[in-house]
C-alpha cells in the first residue's frame, strides 16, 4: 500500500489539543480550555468529561489536572533520551555559548524535551514541550532523512506546493542522510541558524542534538559545532545503550 500523509482528525485533534493544553498549566478550567481551543463551551465539556471518566484527566474543584491513565497506561519505561544528552548538550553550550537542545520527533511533529541555553543576552530561547514542523527546523531535517522514502515525501509534499522548492527539499535531505547532519540556515527565523545531528542506535534515530544561535554570529562556527555534535550524539547513544 502507497504510504499517505496523515491527515488531522477534527476529534482526535480536539482531544490531543485539551491534553497538551492541561499538560501545559499547573490546572485550567472548563472555559478556560474552550478559550485554548476556540471551541464552544458545550462541545469541549463531553470530550473532557470522558476523559476523566477514562483517568486521563482528573477534575478536582472545577480545576482539570492530567490523570494517572497517561502515565501508567500508556508510556513505557523507555530510556530517558533528555538524561541521556544532558551532559552533552552542557558540553556544547559551554564551548560554544550558544543554546543547545535535544529534541524527538512526535508524529509529524518535532518537540524539544531539554535545552542548555547560551549565556550570552541576545542567544536562541528553544521552546520545550512544544510542537514544531519537521521542516525547516534543522532538528526535523534530521527526523525526515532518516524516515522511509514514503513518508518523507508524504510529509514534504503536505508541507511545500512549490515544485522546485519539494525537489530542493529531496536533494537536501538526501544529502543529510549521507553526511549525518542538517543546517538552517535563517529558513524558520532570519535571525536564527542552526546546525543538527541524530542520537542513532542500531541505525534508528532515538533522538536529535541541535545547537543554534542569531544567524550573524553562528554562521562562521557552524561546521566547528557539527563536528562537536559527532562526539555530543555519540556520547548521548552510549548513555542510552547502557539504560537498556
Amino acid at each position: 500500500m502507497p504510504e499517505t500523509h496523515a491527515k488531522a482528525h477534527r476529534t482526535v485533534s480536539r482531544v490531543t489539543d485539551i491534553l497538551e493544553t492541561v499538560a501545559q498549566r499547573p490546572g485550567v478550567r472548563m472555559h478556560e480550555l474552550a478559550t485554548a481551543l476556540d471551541a464552544p463551551k458545550s462541545s469541549v465539556f463531553g470530550l473532557v468529561k470522558g476523559l476523566v471518566s477514562a483517568g486521563y484527566l482528573i477534575e478536582d474543584q472545577g480545576l482539570y489536572h492530567l490523570g494517572p491513565a497517561l502515565g501508567n497506561l500508556l508510556l513505557l519505561p523507555a530510556p530517558d533520551v533528555a538524561a541521556a544528552a544532558g551532559p552533552g548538550l552542557e558540553a556544547l553550550r559551554d564551548a560554544f555559548d550558544e543554546t543547545a537542545m535535544v529534541g524527538i520527533a512526535v508524529g509529524d511533529s518535532l518537540v524539544y524535551l531539554a535545552a542548555a541555553e547560551s549565556r550570552q543576552l541576545i542567544r536562541y530561547s528553544a521552546p520545550i514541550r512544544t510542537r514544531r514542523p519537521l521542516y525547516p527546523p534543522s532538528a526535523g531535517k534530521v527526523v525526515l532523512a532518516f524516515r522511509s522514502p514514503r513518508r518523507r515525501d508524504a510529509y514534504l509534499e503536505n508541507a511545500i506546493t512549490d515544485r522546485q522548492e519539494l525537489r530542493a527539499a529531496r536533494e537536501e535531505l538526501a544529502t543529510v542522510r549521507s553526511e549525518g547532519v542538517a543546517f538552517n540556515r535563517g529558513e524558520t527565523l532570519p535571525d536564527v541558524s542552526a546546525a543538527a545531528r541524530p542520537i542513532l542506535t542500531n541505525g534508528e534515530v532515538r533522538g536529535v542534538i541541535a545547537v543554534a544561535g542569531p544567524t550573524a554570529r553562528i554562521t562562521p562556527r557552524l561546521p566547528e559545532i557539527a563536528d562537536a555534535l559527532s562526539g555530543a550524539t555519540a556520547d548521548a547513544a552510549g548513555r542510552l545503550g547502557l539504560q537498556r
